[in-house]
Protein backbone atom coordinates (compact mmCIF):
# COMPACT_ATOMS: atom_id res chain seq x y z
CA UNK A 1 0.00 0.00 0.00
CA UNK A 2 1.11 3.54 -0.74
CA UNK A 3 1.19 4.59 2.95
CA UNK A 4 3.71 1.81 3.62
CA UNK A 5 5.84 2.85 0.65
CA UNK A 6 5.64 6.47 1.83
CA UNK A 7 6.66 5.56 5.39
CA UNK A 8 9.63 3.48 4.23
CA UNK A 9 10.70 6.19 1.77
CA UNK A 10 10.43 8.86 4.48
CA UNK A 11 12.50 6.82 6.90
CA UNK A 12 15.20 6.00 4.35
CA UNK A 13 15.29 9.63 3.17
CA UNK A 14 15.16 11.44 6.49
CA UNK A 15 16.92 9.13 8.98
CA UNK A 16 20.20 7.98 7.40
CA UNK A 17 21.67 6.95 10.73
CA UNK A 18 22.29 3.88 12.86
CA UNK A 19 19.65 3.05 15.44
CA UNK A 20 20.94 2.73 19.02
CA UNK A 21 24.53 3.35 17.93
CA UNK A 22 25.01 7.10 17.70
CA UNK A 23 24.86 10.19 19.87
CA UNK A 24 24.16 12.68 17.10
CA UNK A 25 20.75 14.15 16.30
CA UNK A 26 19.85 11.93 13.34
CA UNK A 27 20.72 8.78 15.25
CA UNK A 28 18.54 9.95 18.12
CA UNK A 29 15.64 10.61 15.76
CA UNK A 30 16.09 7.25 14.02
CA UNK A 31 16.19 5.48 17.38
CA UNK A 32 13.07 7.31 18.55
CA UNK A 33 11.20 6.31 15.37
CA UNK A 34 12.38 2.70 15.71
CA UNK A 35 11.32 2.47 19.33
CA UNK A 36 8.00 4.16 18.57
CA UNK A 37 7.32 1.42 16.03
CA UNK A 38 8.11 -1.18 18.72
CA UNK A 39 5.72 0.56 21.14
CA UNK A 40 2.88 0.70 18.59
CA UNK A 41 3.30 -2.92 17.47
CA UNK A 42 3.39 -4.17 21.06
CA UNK A 43 0.25 -2.15 21.89
CA UNK A 44 -1.48 -3.54 18.78
CA UNK A 45 -0.80 -7.06 20.08
CA UNK A 46 -1.64 -6.36 23.73
CA UNK A 47 1.94 -6.74 24.94
CA UNK A 48 4.54 -4.80 26.86
CA UNK A 49 6.98 -2.84 24.72
CA UNK A 50 10.06 -4.31 26.39
CA UNK A 51 8.89 -7.83 25.54
CA UNK A 52 8.95 -7.39 21.76
CA UNK A 53 11.99 -8.62 19.84
CA UNK A 54 12.15 -7.71 16.16
CA UNK A 55 12.97 -10.60 13.83
CA UNK A 56 12.70 -11.23 10.10
CA UNK A 57 9.32 -12.94 10.53
CA UNK A 58 7.44 -15.80 12.11
CA UNK A 59 9.88 -18.44 10.90
CA UNK A 60 12.88 -16.74 12.47
CA UNK A 61 10.92 -16.10 15.66
CA UNK A 62 10.01 -19.77 16.04
CA UNK A 63 13.56 -20.81 15.20
CA UNK A 64 14.81 -18.48 17.93
CA UNK A 65 12.58 -20.19 20.50
CA UNK A 66 13.33 -23.69 19.20
CA UNK A 67 17.08 -23.07 19.24
CA UNK A 68 17.04 -21.67 22.77
CA UNK A 69 14.29 -23.73 24.40
CA UNK A 70 15.50 -26.69 22.37
CA UNK A 71 18.76 -26.44 24.27
CA UNK A 72 16.99 -27.62 27.39
CA UNK A 73 15.45 -30.65 25.69
CA UNK A 74 16.80 -34.06 26.63
CA UNK A 75 16.42 -37.53 25.16
CA UNK A 76 12.86 -38.73 25.74
CA UNK A 77 11.39 -35.23 26.09
CA UNK A 78 8.47 -34.26 23.88
CA UNK A 79 7.47 -31.22 21.85
CA UNK A 80 3.75 -30.96 21.13
CA UNK A 81 2.38 -29.40 17.94
CA UNK A 82 -0.85 -29.87 15.97
CA UNK A 83 -1.64 -31.25 12.53
CA UNK A 84 -2.58 -27.70 11.49
CA UNK A 85 0.91 -26.23 11.68
CA UNK A 86 2.73 -24.30 8.98
CA UNK A 87 6.18 -25.66 8.17
CA UNK A 88 7.60 -22.70 10.09
CA UNK A 89 6.21 -24.33 13.24
CA UNK A 90 7.19 -27.87 12.30
CA UNK A 91 10.72 -27.88 10.91
CA UNK A 92 12.40 -25.94 13.77
CA UNK A 93 10.99 -28.44 16.25
CA UNK A 94 11.93 -31.41 14.08
CA UNK A 95 15.51 -30.14 14.02
CA UNK A 96 15.52 -29.47 17.77
CA UNK A 97 14.23 -32.98 18.42
CA UNK A 98 16.84 -34.52 16.11
CA UNK A 99 19.62 -32.64 17.90
CA UNK A 100 18.46 -33.64 21.36
CA UNK A 101 16.90 -37.07 20.96
CA UNK A 102 13.49 -35.67 21.84
CA UNK A 103 10.22 -36.64 20.17
CA UNK A 104 7.87 -34.47 18.15
CA UNK A 105 4.26 -35.35 18.92
CA UNK A 106 1.48 -34.19 16.62
CA UNK A 107 -2.07 -33.71 17.90
CA UNK A 108 -4.51 -34.74 15.20
CA UNK A 109 -7.65 -32.86 14.16
CA UNK A 110 -11.09 -34.23 13.41
CA UNK A 111 -12.66 -34.70 9.96
CA UNK A 112 -13.61 -31.00 9.90
CA UNK A 113 -10.00 -29.89 10.62
CA UNK A 114 -11.00 -28.86 14.14
CA UNK A 115 -8.43 -29.07 16.90
CA UNK A 116 -10.12 -30.06 20.15
CA UNK A 117 -8.80 -29.06 23.56
CA UNK A 118 -9.43 -32.59 24.82
CA UNK A 119 -7.12 -33.98 22.13
CA UNK A 120 -4.36 -31.60 23.21
CA UNK A 121 -4.89 -32.55 26.84
CA UNK A 122 -4.77 -36.25 26.02
CA UNK A 123 -1.47 -35.77 24.15
CA UNK A 124 0.30 -34.09 27.06
CA UNK A 125 2.57 -36.37 29.06
CA UNK A 126 5.00 -35.85 31.91
CA UNK A 127 7.71 -35.49 29.22
CA UNK A 128 6.00 -32.62 27.34
CA UNK A 129 8.42 -29.68 27.47
CA UNK A 130 6.76 -27.14 25.15
CA UNK A 131 3.48 -26.79 23.26
CA UNK A 132 3.69 -24.88 19.96
CA UNK A 133 0.32 -24.32 18.27
CA UNK A 134 -1.00 -22.03 15.57
CA UNK A 135 -3.85 -19.68 16.46
CA UNK A 136 -5.30 -19.83 12.94
CA UNK A 137 -4.43 -22.39 10.29
CA UNK A 138 -2.79 -20.86 7.23
CA UNK A 139 -4.20 -23.63 5.00
CA UNK A 140 -7.82 -24.10 6.06
CA UNK A 141 -8.52 -21.17 8.41
CA UNK A 142 -9.29 -23.28 11.47
CA UNK A 143 -9.42 -21.25 14.68
CA UNK A 144 -7.84 -23.20 17.50
CA UNK A 145 -8.88 -22.90 21.17
CA UNK A 146 -5.56 -21.19 21.78
CA UNK A 147 -6.43 -19.42 25.02
CA UNK A 148 -7.64 -22.67 26.57
CA UNK A 149 -4.55 -24.52 25.28
CA UNK A 150 -2.23 -21.92 26.80
CA UNK A 151 -4.16 -21.99 30.09
CA UNK A 152 -3.87 -25.78 30.13
CA UNK A 153 -0.15 -25.59 29.38
CA UNK A 154 0.45 -23.05 32.13
CA UNK A 155 -1.48 -25.15 34.65
CA UNK A 156 0.93 -28.01 33.89
CA UNK A 157 4.03 -25.80 34.01
CA UNK A 158 4.64 -26.22 30.27
CA UNK A 159 5.74 -23.22 28.15
CA UNK A 160 3.56 -22.42 25.15
CA UNK A 161 4.30 -20.78 21.82
CA UNK A 162 1.58 -19.35 19.58
CA UNK A 163 2.09 -18.95 15.85
CA UNK A 164 0.02 -15.79 15.31
CA UNK A 165 1.09 -15.13 11.71
CA UNK A 166 -2.45 -15.56 10.41
CA UNK A 167 -4.29 -14.31 13.48
CA UNK A 168 -2.52 -10.97 14.00
CA UNK A 169 -3.74 -9.36 10.77
CA UNK A 170 -7.24 -10.83 10.73
CA UNK A 171 -8.56 -10.81 14.28
CA UNK A 172 -7.95 -9.16 17.60
CA UNK A 173 -4.83 -10.68 19.11
CA UNK A 174 -4.04 -10.01 22.74
CA UNK A 175 -0.78 -11.51 23.93
CA UNK A 176 -1.57 -11.01 27.61
CA UNK A 177 -5.08 -12.43 27.31
CA UNK A 178 -3.87 -15.44 25.35
CA UNK A 179 -1.69 -16.48 28.27
CA UNK A 180 1.10 -17.86 26.11
CA UNK A 181 4.79 -17.60 26.87
CA UNK A 182 5.85 -16.82 23.29
CA UNK A 183 4.02 -15.36 20.30
CA UNK A 184 5.47 -15.17 16.78
CA UNK A 185 4.19 -13.04 13.90
CA UNK A 186 5.18 -11.60 10.53
CA UNK A 187 4.86 -8.05 9.24
CA UNK A 188 4.29 -9.01 5.60
CA UNK A 189 0.91 -10.48 6.56
CA UNK A 190 -0.07 -6.96 7.63
CA UNK A 191 1.24 -5.04 4.58
CA UNK A 192 4.68 -4.36 6.02
CA UNK A 193 7.77 -4.88 3.87
CA UNK A 194 9.27 -8.36 3.65
CA UNK A 195 11.68 -9.46 6.38
CA UNK A 196 10.14 -7.85 9.43
CA UNK A 197 8.27 -9.60 12.20
CA UNK A 198 8.53 -10.19 15.86
CA UNK A 199 8.59 -12.41 18.87
CA UNK A 200 6.85 -11.69 22.14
Amino acid sequence: PQPVIDAVTSYETNYPANVHRGVHELSGEATAAYEDARRRIAAFLGAQTHGLVFTRGTTESINLVANTSGGTLEPGDEVLISALEHHANIVPWQLACQRTGSALRVVDVDDHATLHLAAVEDAITDRTRIIAITQVSNAVGTLTPIREICTLARSRGIPSLVDAAQAAPHMGVDFADTGCDFMAFSGHKMYAPTDIGGLL
